[in-house]
């Protein structure tokens, strides 16, 4: 047998998810390009690399027949304006759903509703709207390519109260169908999608792993301690500070390239789990424990700037999450990110292999009906933590490939843990 090919070296990628500073996103209905300069400037000022921006869908597309020529003029500008600080941009298309509210176009809803993406005129509608963001972002060199839409698996089922209902294959011909619409608009781009983490942790959730490990050119991980992990493990635990690094090990069970970059595309600090005072800390061991995956892409703070106290109605952790306070001032934790992304500018980043994969039996198949022990409290989470907290440094492999050579040998896995192995394994510490 073949030695298996060393994974590529890549330069990471340090950046943010622009939140504008004055208005939020709500900030395309009276686009002022001094104020995005402004908060571009004080982005750059972190030694930053890119941006992930968000075009709100209704106000770009506020009728199928209709993508509006200035709001597109303007994306264009903001990118033009990041161009000249040297920021690199992504931009995500349907949105779909921010920061818990959703803005869908109103030929989407009430007397005109319809599903996203079942039905075939909203469906045709979405395409030449990525189709037209895309290719007028196609000649701008600074142009990292399209995210599909932030996160558009919640529309698809619980907790949503007006969920539209797909099932498995509809989802994955969506996202074919999406991808491809982007990649005719802007040829050779990194177009690839999203999902929040139903698609790793829920049974049944119709937006699949394999999903979001097989399609597009990167796979995006989402990274929330939120979600169960800091309410069962506190603000040290391992598995709080190693969460955005086991769903980059979990996605890379389903990847069919062995190297697969994975992009850690939303991670942050939430209060009251991590305190303030202790968003600097937890963001520095969060990093530490991303960078040591191999594959990774790079890192995307969520979020660039504090939502103003001056709008009403969001969740009490999104007022904090940024980076920058509204008057553009870095917070401790936008220090640790700054000297991260100065530490790895211009270094290759090859970490070892991680030699030992825990199994995760029933995740495969296209339903991938083992889902829920991947999930904060789930067997093979917590025993994930387990071999994080004893250094172990654990990969995860679905249970059907963990008795092929070739796919262990690919990924450098020498040692396979199953849950069971787990529980009776010495601990570090005794």
């Amino acid at each position: 047998m073949q030695p298996p090919a060393p994974a590529p070296a890549r330069t990471l990628r340090f950046g943010a998810n622009y939140t504008p500073s004055r208005g939020w996103f709500h900030h395309w209905l009276d686009f002022d390009a001094d104020e995005v300069a402004a908060d571009l400037d004080s982005i750059a000022a972190l030694g930053l690399d890119h941006v992930r921006v968000f075009p709100l869908w209704p106000v770009f597309q506020p009728n199928r027949a209709l993508i509006r020529p200035r709001a597109v003029e303007q994306l264009v500008a903001l990118v033009d304006a990041a161009a000249e600080r040297g920021l690199d941009v992504n931009v995500d298309g349907l949105q779909g759903h921010l920061s818990s509210f959703d803005f869908l176009p109103s030929w989407t809803a009430t007397w005109h509703r319809r599903n996203i993406f079942r039905d075939p005129e909203v469906v045709a509608g979405q395409e030449e709207y990525l189709h037209a963001l895309a290719a007028a972002l196609a000649g701008r060199p600074n142009f990292l390519g399209m995210t599909v839409g932030n996160e558009v698996n919640q529309f698809s089922g619980p907790p949503h109260p007006d969920p539209d209902p797909v099932s498995p294959g509809e989802a994955g011909r969506w996202l074919e169908r999406m991808l491809a619409a982007c990649e005719r608009g802007a040829p050779g781009r990194l177009h690839l999608h999203a999902e929040y983490d139903a698609v790793w942790f829920r049974d049944g959730h119709p937006f699949t792993p394999a999903q979001a490990a097989r399609l597009g050119a990167a796979t995006a991980v989402h990274s929330w301690v939120f979600n169960g992990t800091a309410q069962r493990h506190g603000r040290t635990g391992a598995a709080t500070e190693q969460h955005a690094a086991y769903l980059i090990e979990l996605s890379k069970a389903w990847a069919a390239d062995p190297h697969r970059p994975v992009w850690l595309q939303e991670v942050g600090a939430p209060a009251p789990l991590i305190p303030p005072e202790h968003a600097a800390a937890f963001t520095a061991a969060t990093l530490a424990a991303a960078l040591d995956c191999p594959d990774l892409w790079g890192v995307t703070w969520w979020c660039s700037h504090d939502v103003s106290r001056d709008l009403a109605d969001f969740p009490e952790p999104e007022y904090g999450l940024g980076l920058l306070a509204n008057d553009r001032r870095p917070k401790p934790a936008a220090a640790e990110v700054a000297r991260v992304a100065a530490a790895w500018r211009g270094r290759a980043h090859r970490p070892p292999a991680r030699t030992t994969a825990l199994v995760l039996d029933g995740g495969g198949g296209p339903a991938a009906p083992g889902r829920a022990a991947c999930a904060p409290g789930g067997a093979f989470f917590e025993a994930w933590a387990v071999l994080a907290a004893d250094g172990v440094r654990p990969a995860a492999v679905l249970a059907e490939a963990a008795a092929d050579p070739a796919h262990l040998s690919a990924r450098g896995i020498t040692e396979v843990l199953r849950v069971r192995d787990v529980v009776r394994r010495p601990r570090s510490d005794t």
